[in-house]
């Protein structure tokens, strides 16, 4: 059975967005330090969306409103090894201010057009979902 996991690509606006939040692992040891996209995994009897509400309210302490999944390559969403996929919705916050409350140690937006974006210290599984939101959000840009 495939372990259902949910994440969010928080941007400053969902009309506009110029930026992404992006959240620093404390843990598990082996991705401490490597940003991802805040969320976690689905409860049973949870929607999706419903969970990464959840999570992010835990994570970071805010309500967040959902915008357009980003589309994966698998069945479920994002392959993220052999036994979890991970479902992706571009979001911004609606309430609160972002703080990292559970599992992270930095919070920070990062401006789409930064060409830094893409060489930071991402979990591997994350970097592919990175580059197709780039694709969306900025067609002009070469990834």
């Amino acid at each position: 059975m495939i372990k259902k996991i949910v994440g969010g690509a928080i941007v400053d606006s969902l009309t506009a967005p110029q930026q992404v939040l992006l959240a620093r692992r404390t843990s598990p040891h082996q991705f401490a330090g490597m940003y991802e996209f805040p969320g976690g995994k689905v409860e049973p009897g949870e929607t999706c969306e419903a969970a990464l509400h959840r999570e992010i309210l835990e994570e970071l302490g805010v309500q967040i409103r959902l915008g357009a999944e980003v589309p994966g390559p698998g069945e479920y969403g994002w392959p993220l090894n052999e036994t979890a996929q991970m479902r992706v919705w571009l979001a911004e916050v609606s309430t609160g201010e972002p703080e990292p409350l559970e599992d992270h140690d930095e919070l920070r937006w990062v401006p789409l057009e930064d060409p830094e974006l893409l060489k930071l210290n991402w979990i591997p599984a994350d970097l592919p979902i990175v580059e197709e939101i780039l694709r969306t959000l900025r067609p002009s840009a070469t990834v």
